[in-house]
């Protein structure tokens, strides 16, 4: 019962009809469990405040399964999780973390004996929403890439073949930045669903994938001036050195990563345009100019 226990430890509130409770299902499918870690390094709230506390006074997180961080494991697990779906039907968020083969029909990702894309399926259609997290889940991201061997591929796109029409919010990023994903939740916990209008035309809340890279970049006086980088340790604009800032939507240079300690460009870095649908594809190489005309 470690795993129960661990994540219902606040039961003695979940009993009090004055607080709202927001179970959550977590599955992890082709991914490195990077944007797991990402969340779990939360500064402000914290993941004990998103797991344990009230994050918001009336309102609790009630995680329910996660492969990575839950005490148990083994069949007690799955019947939680399967509970949970059974239970609170249309009242439960599922996050998807990473991408969901289908060849062969899903026999390359498995969950307590049924395939991923069947849990997804099964999940998802009775689900309140869908968050996928990170831009494996949100796009098909790195396992997606050419040759795609088990044909990956992002959750809107299993949703769409399989005629399942429920509420999702892509999170993209590799991996998303903690306040990313801390932010949707606690919007959702304020306000509700986002409203169409939240989101751009990728479903990726518009808070926070409003604005291009290049648009906040502090290098951006540079572009400006036509002063560009020879190599990675000059000053200038990086374009030239394979800067995906201009075709790129997320707030880094605003936001920061580590507790606002850096990011990418910070570091001397191009943008390697990690929160789009053709990351990496359509964004390789890395370190090599864009065709003229896409900025």
């Amino acid at each position: 019962m470690g795993a129960w226990i661990l994540f219902t430890r606040c039961g003695s509130i979940m009993g009090d009809s004055k607080i709202e409770e927001y179970p959550v299902i977590w599955l992890q499918a082709a991914a490195c469990t990077g944007c797991s870690v990402s969340v779990l390094n939360a500064v402000s709230p914290s993941i004990k405040n998103l797991l344990i506390d009230e994050l918001l006074p009336g309102k609790h997180i009630n995680l329910r399964f996660h492969p990575t961080i839950m005490a148990g494991a083994g069949a007690l697990v799955i019947e939680a999780m399967e509970e949970t779906c059974q239970q609170k039907k249309h009242n439960y968020l599922l996050v998807i973390e990473g991408a969901i083969p289908t060849e062969g029909g899903g026999v390359y990702g498995r969950l307590g004996g049924d395939t991923l894309l069947s849990r997804l399926e099964s999940f998802a259609s009775s689900a309140l929403a869908v968050i996928a997290l990170g831009t494996c889940a949100a796009f098909g991201g790195i396992p997606a890439a050419a040759p795609n061997p088990t044909q990956c591929l992002g959750v809107a796109e299993v949703l769409k073949s399989s005629s399942i029409d429920v509420p999702l919010i892509n999170i993209p990023g590799c991996p998303p930045h903690p306040d990313w994903f801390v932010g949707t939740v606690v919007s959702i916990l304020l306000f509700g669903l986002p409203k169409p209008e939240d989101l751009d035309e990728y479903r990726r809340p518009k808070a926070f994938y409003g604005q291009l890279i290049h648009e906040n970049c502090p290098r951006r006086a540079y572009y400006d001036e036509g002063k560009f980088a020879k190599k990675l340790s000059d000053p200038g604009c990086l374009y030239e050195l394979g800067c995906k800032g201009a075709v790129t939507y997320a707030d880094c240079p605003l936001r920061l990563w580590n507790n606002g300690v850096n990011w990418c460009i910070g570091s001397g870095s191009p943008c390697i345009g990690c929160t789009e649908p053709g990351f990496p594809d359509m964004v390789s190489p890395f370190y090599e100019k864009m065709p003229s005309g896409e900025v």
